[in-house]
Order: C-alpha cells, then structure tokens, then sequence
C-alpha cells in the first residue's frame, strides 16, 4: 500500500502547523476538571481557535467550520497533536453531538447550536448514563412526558462527562410507560435550568471528570429534541458511532503517544530486558495500524458509506492498546512510575501514571468492551444470544 498526500493536502497540513506553532499555548494550561479557572482557560483555547476557523473544520463555514473533509480533519489532527495543543474540553459537542446534529437536527436547531459549539460559547456534556442501567442504554429510566409544546424531564443521570462546569446536556429519556428501546428520545437540556442538580463526582486521582445529573420537573422546549419523538435509540446509536468508529480518540493521539514512550525507552534501555524493546515495537505498529483503520473508515465515509456495528472492534482496539501502552511506560519507570514530581535524575513520569489512570477507564467509557464484545457477535458475526 502506497499513501501520498496531495498537493493541497500537503499545503493545508502546512498552513495548520504555522498557525499551531504561533498560537499553542506555551505551557500546559491548568486542569479543566478541578477548577472553574482550569475549565474557563480551555474555554478561551476553544475561542481563540474559532477565531482561525479551526474548532470543528469539516463542518460548513455558516457554522463555524471549513467544510473540509475528514481526510484533511486527519491532518489536522496529527498536527494539533504534533504540537501539543490543549485537550479540546468541548470533545462532547464537536466530536460526538455535533456530527450527530448535522445528521437529525432541524435548520433552526443547526444554527442556534453548531456556532456556538464551534466557538467554545456553549460547552457540552454527555448524560446518558443512569444508576442501574450502566452501559445497557435501553434500561435507562428517566422520562420526558409531553405536555404540550414542552417535555417535562424527571430522573438521574451519572458518569456524566464534563458536567460539572458545562453549559449543557444531551440526554436519552423515555415516555413514561415505554421498555427497552422503544418511547426513547434524545434531548438537549441547559445545565443551568430551574430543576437540574448538579453534583461532582471526583475519580481516583480528585479530578472531577464526572458528574450527577438529577432532574426535578426540568421544562424544555419540545424544539430542543434531536430527531424525531420515540426514535431516540436510532440517533443514540449513531451518536454511539461516531464516538466508537472515529471521532472520539483521534489516531494521532496513540501516534504521539507512541513516539514518546520509544523516547522512553530509548533513554533507559542500558537497564532494560529486550522483551521491553518488543513491546514498545508492537504499540508503535498497534498506533500506525490504528492509523491506517481510520483513514480507511473516513474514506469509505466520504463516498458515501455509514458507520456500523464495526465500530466495536475499533472501540476495544484503542481502548486496550491505550492501558497496554501506558502499562509498559510505567514497567519502563519501574517504582519511578510512581512519583508525582521530578525524580532526582530529571525522569518526570507524572504524565504517564496520569495517562495509565485514564487508560484504564477506556474499556468501561463509551460502551463497556463486554458490550461491544455482544455487538460484533450478534451484529457482526451473526452468532444467536447466549
């Protein structure tokens, strides 16, 4: 196989480098799960990306895009990696509602939303799951009853990302009475509505990443459902694509990834077995082979084709290949791994426990792997349920 660039890709992977490289802030910007400050200085990145057409490029400039294609938002990718830039603390809105938006959503609602999307004004969280249902979507329990031209939401949503300082919600709620994946609809809520509570929920290492949501009678517009009434597991499922099959963790996240653990290990080899060197050689393919997948997958996309239950495999791919990465970091470091600051021989490896930390969350977020296990058997490989 034999992958070239085109001219103008290779002109628009340059022009995105230059702007990266004028613009990228030169120090890590504080954390946007501990703080309002930390939350509010990814806002401002968010913005200032805007302000260079950069928040979400392949949407349509009336939105706050460049209508490119994904082949090129790839590019734009490695390169915002390649550089270093921010976490995108919108990733629920730009990466997951966003395309999902530009699939069901109304004219009207396009334009109130995906600009102010785009620009950081309005940062999303995701609530879709609840106490007692996990990742089981279809067991969800909490209502929207129509009474009239509004819903009226009730229940508790949890593991809600970026819930805690963000502006607004999408969520799946069901008509009282409905079962399983029936009287389901997926609607946008704001965060700070008469009704909502909000409480932190803080992860192993005091982020708070999470959120509850809890719902007391919270009105919203019958407007602000995506899609139409009782086909809220349709839009969640593609919805559940693209976080699964391409946008979510962008290949050159693991790319990256993958160049500085070889650094790693390049820097402490004299004092490593060679089983490590081959394990370092197999992330390093894993994160190219990822690569390879996605551009294929956002080919096949731009000619026309859908994302489908083979989303799966692509979600247990990088979910594992990220905690088996970080895994041979911290076997690199050995009891180094664990220090929180800089060692007395200039090794800082507080990054990579952060990073092993998160990793490990890969294979519950977004559909646990026992989960997509069942789709790619029963959607995929045709197999009877158990």
């Amino acid at each position: 196989m034999k992958l070239d660039y085109t001219p103008e890709q290779q002109a628009f992977r340059a022009e995105v480098r230059s702007w990266m490289e004028a613009n990228v802030p030169a120090g890590k910007l504080p954390s946007f799960d501990l703080t309002r400050q930390g939350f509010e200085a990814h806002r401002d990145w968010e913005r200032k990306l805007s302000q260079g057409q950069w928040g979400m490029v392949t949407w349509p400039e009336a939105y706050g895009g460049r209508a490119l294609d994904l082949i090129r938002w790839l590019i734009f990718e490695e390169e915002y990696y390649r550089a270093g830039a921010p976490t995108r603390v919108n990733q629920n809105g730009i990466f997951l509602l966003g395309p999902t938006m530009m699939e069901f959503g109304t004219d009207d609602q396009k334009q109130r939303f995906l600009p102010r999307m785009a620009a950081g004004d309005d940062i999303w969280a995701q609530a879709w799951s609840e106490p007692g249902a996990g990742s089981d979507l279809a067991a969800v329990r909490s209502t929207c009853t129509r009474d009239g031209d509004e819903y009226v939401l009730n229940g508790q949503k949890i593991w809600s990302t970026r819930a805690v300082f963000a502006d607004w919600a999408f969520g799946l709620f069901r008509e009282p009475g409905s079962e399983r994946h029936k009287g389901m609809s997926l609607i946008l809520f704001p965060l700070d509505a008469p009704g909502v509570t909000r409480r932190p929920i803080a992860r192993m290492d005091g982020e708070m990443v999470f959120a509850e949501i809890f719902l007391d009678n919270v009105r919203v517009p019958v407007a602000d459902r995506l899609g139409d009434e009782g086909q809220g597991w349709h839009v969640c499922m593609a919805t559940a694509g693209f976080e699964r099959g391409l946008m979510l963790r962008s290949p050159a996240r693991y790319q990256v990834a993958a160049q500085k653990l070889a650094a790693l290990y390049h820097a402490n080899k004299a004092n490593l077995p060679a089983s490590i060197g081959e394990r370092v050689a197999q992330h390093w393919m894993d994160a190219d082979a990822y690569a390879l997948s996605i551009y294929s997958t956002a080919s096949r996309l731009e000619a026309g084709g859908k994302i489908g239950p083979e989303s799966s495999t692509n979600k247990i791919f990088w979910s594992e290949m990220d905690v088996a990465l970080h895994q041979t970091a911290l076997d690199i470091l050995g009891p180094r791994a664990e220090l929180l600051g800089q060692s007395t021989d200039g090794v800082s490896p507080v990054d990579w426990l952060d990073g092993f930390i998160f990793a490990l969350a890969g294979p519950i977020y977004a559909g646990s792997n026992e989960i997509q296990r069942n789709i790619i058997a029963e959607r995929m490989l045709g197999l009877p349920r158990g």
